[in-house]
């Protein structure tokens, strides 16, 4: 029997995603501690350039702010680095309690549960839902992240995809189902590839209406929206209609883990039963403070969330005077719609490499074919020099590829 050429294949496969114009390559970047968005982007020859992240996750520079960084270096001269085992082995500390107890009270919860991503919190959440609540249906939004859908592909229990926001087609599949087994809606509050919002309040007042639970991921929204930076449901005054709350602690607070919030005994029966939770080795204990020195800030700072939508409100405003084809749902993320994956690489490769601008293409499966993007996150922290420098960058190589503006209107 002849061996297989296992090499062979991972070349085909690696030749694959070149040919459609959709390999991802890493940037090495050293983010400069006080200075972010500034970067220092270390090229494959070796040499070094200062570049300016356009395309962070830290939406408001927390994982810089002073506050952020003395609780962590106070955490770590007191405890050390790791935190020596999973949760239940050794791995919960003060520091862990008290940030589950901020997040808690983010939300207006009865518990907190933490995990080492929000990806992780849902896969492990959404997968062991239907162990507590046998013959479980969830209903997901078709454009729910991909690790809400891994979590209810890998449950093993009865799912349902709606079409996106499209409460009327979620209200058909569930008036199909037996009105007498448990129901879970599965949604977000914010979209992260076009910026849309979910339609939170009609979608509770149909959970009410059947009886079902509702799952709201609020990873792109927590610490940016609310009058404390509860996220949408806050901000909407839906806390308390929403059962379970996933968020992240990697992004708005610029540090790193995932969490869910809800009722205690959800909580508990989650950390009981859920294999994400009980075998992985829990945040270091420097981290946990960190994160609950940002959340806590972020409760009372709404200068600072005031003046990110005001950021990303002004990007969005010139670049749709340029006629650049953007998608603005009324949120901070700014997508501007390339529609092919060569001219989006190509995009990204001139304006990191010409004007030292980051900002990373955006490609299938992440997004549709057809609409690959850049996707924008403009801060705080992007000054007015910043902000000219890319919306001048972003004219000129625009005109350079000859792509397409959009008509502009009186």
């Amino acid at each position: 029997m002849q061996a297989l050429d296992y090499n062979t294949q991972l070349d085909q496969a690696i030749a694959r995603l070149h040919d459609e114009g959709r390999y991802r390559t890493f940037i090495d970047i050293e983010r400069t501690r006080g200075h972010f968005p500034q970067a220092q982007w270390t090229k494959p020859d070796g040499s070094v350039a200062p570049v300016t992240v356009w395309c962070g996750n830290d939406y408001l520079g927390m994982g810089q702010h002073p506050v952020v960084l003395a609780a962590m270096h106070d955490a770590i001269d007191a405890t050390g680095a790791g935190s020596g085992g999973t949760r239940n082995i050794s791995g919960t500390t003060v520091y862990h309690r008290a940030l589950e107890a901020e997040l808690a009270d983010l939300h207006h919860k009865e518990a907190a549960l933490l995990f080492t991503s929000a990806y992780i919190a849902n896969d492990a959440t959404l997968s062991t839902l239907p162990k507590l609540f046998p013959g479980l249906i969830i209903y997901s939004d078709a454009l729910n992240h991909a690790s809400m859908i891994e979590g209810v592909r890998r449950n093993g229990g009865a799912k349902r995809i709606f079409r996106h926001n499209d409460v009327d087609h979620l209200r058909a599949l569930i008036a199909a189902d037996d009105p007498a087994a448990p129901k879970l809606i599965a949604f977000e509050s914010i979209y992260s590839m076009d910026g849309d919002f979910g339609r939170l309040a009609e979608i509770c007042d149909l959970a009410q209406e059947f009886g079902a639970l509702t799952y709201l991921d609020e990873v792109h929204a927590v610490g940016m929206y609310g009058p404390r930076g509860g996220g949408i449901a806050e901000r909407d005054g839906l806390l308390g209609r929403i059962d379970i709350i996933n968020g992240t602690l990697a992004k708005a607070y610029g540090v790193m883990g995932g969490y869910i919030a809800a009722s205690a005994k959800m909580c508990d029966a989650i950390r009981s039963y859920a294999p994400g939770f009980i075998f992985t080795t829990s945040l270091p204990p420097a981290v946990a403070a960190g994160a609950a020195a940002s959340v806590a800030h972020l409760k009372t700072d709404q200068a600072l969330r005031d003046a990110h939508q005001t950021q990303a409100a002004i990007l969005k405003l010139r670049l749709k005077g340029l006629g650049l084809p953007i998608i603005d749902h009324g949120s901070h993320i700014v997508p501007l719609i390339v529609g092919d994956p060569v001219h989006t690489q190509k995009l990204s490769d001139m304006l990191l490499q010409d004007h030292g601008i980051y900002v990373q293409p955006i490609n299938f499966p992440t997004v549709p074919r057809g609409t690959e993007r850049l996707r924008f996150t403009p801060s705080p922290v992007h000054g007015p020099e910043e902000m000219d420098r890319i919306v001048s960058a972003l004219d000129t190589l625009w005109s350079h590829c000859a792509l397409n503006r959009a008509e502009l209107t009186a």
